[in-house]
């Protein structure tokens, strides 16, 4: 949900929850999150920025910021486009993911851009559509665009689950055992992915689930390539 409060965007999204096997097989898959019956997939959501926060080059004090979401030649120069990265020369449009908590999305590929929203979870998955010097235009899981400090970006796949429900499965079978249940705003690491099917994991579990069902891959896409 989009909203506004002044000049800044505001986007919240409903946490997700992983329901674990055994709490399955105990008939909990209902229930609520007491007694550890649901498992929570690290909280999520977006928040308005209350002023301009300098959430941009504050990035150079993050563990191993510098050529997250780039390349060993990430430097000034370069414009949007597709297929390769002007500046990292890198495949685009691509895929990574949020590396800080708290992530200022501009308007344009500069300081001197008006802050339109403000990132509030780390790991979600973004697309990389531009480049400009130090700074990558991407895409959300809900369209939006802007632009993002590039040391704030990581090379690290995960997915973002969009159904309701979707069935973590122990092998890439539509019949095979059930490991989990996981429900939109779950975000995973993401292992490896087939035709129809992708392998992730959580902290809590780890298995396949549909294409269909998550946000971060493209529905072609075999990865590792």
């Amino acid at each position: 949900m989009t909203t506004r409060r002044g000049r800044t965007a505001v986007k919240t999204r409903r946490r997700g929850w992983l329901v674990v096997a055994c709490a399955l097989m105990l008939g909990l898959a209902g229930g609520t999150a007491s007694g550890g019956a649901l498992v929570g997939a690290a909280g999520g959501g977006w928040a308005a920025a209350q002023a301009p926060l300098d959430l941009d080059t504050r990035a150079a004090a993050l563990p191993g910021a510098g050529t997250a979401g780039s390349g060993p030649n990430d430097g000034p120069g370069g414009v949007v486009g597709y297929g390769v990265g002007p500046v990292t020369k890198l495949p685009m449009p691509r895929y990574v993911s949020l590396r800080a908590s708290r992530i200022n999305v501009r308007r344009g590929p500069g300081l001197n851009y008006r802050i339109d929203w403000v990132f509030q979870r780390s790991d979600l998955p973004v697309q990389i559509v531009g480049e400009f010097g130090d700074w990558r235009q991407i895409v959300d899981s809900d369209g939006a665009t802007g632009w993002v400090y590039h040391a704030l970006l990581t090379g690290r796949r995960t997915v973002l689950v969009t159904e309701a429900m979707a069935d973590l499965r122990a092998r890439p079978e539509d019949d095979a055992r059930l490991r989990a249940q996981a429900t939109e705003g779950v975000v995973a690491d993401l292992r490896q992915c087939r035709r129809d099917w992708c392998e992730v994991e959580t902290d809590e579990a780890s298995g396949w689930l549909p294409k269909a069902a998550i946000w971060g891959v493209d529905a072609l896409e075999l990865w590792p390539r």
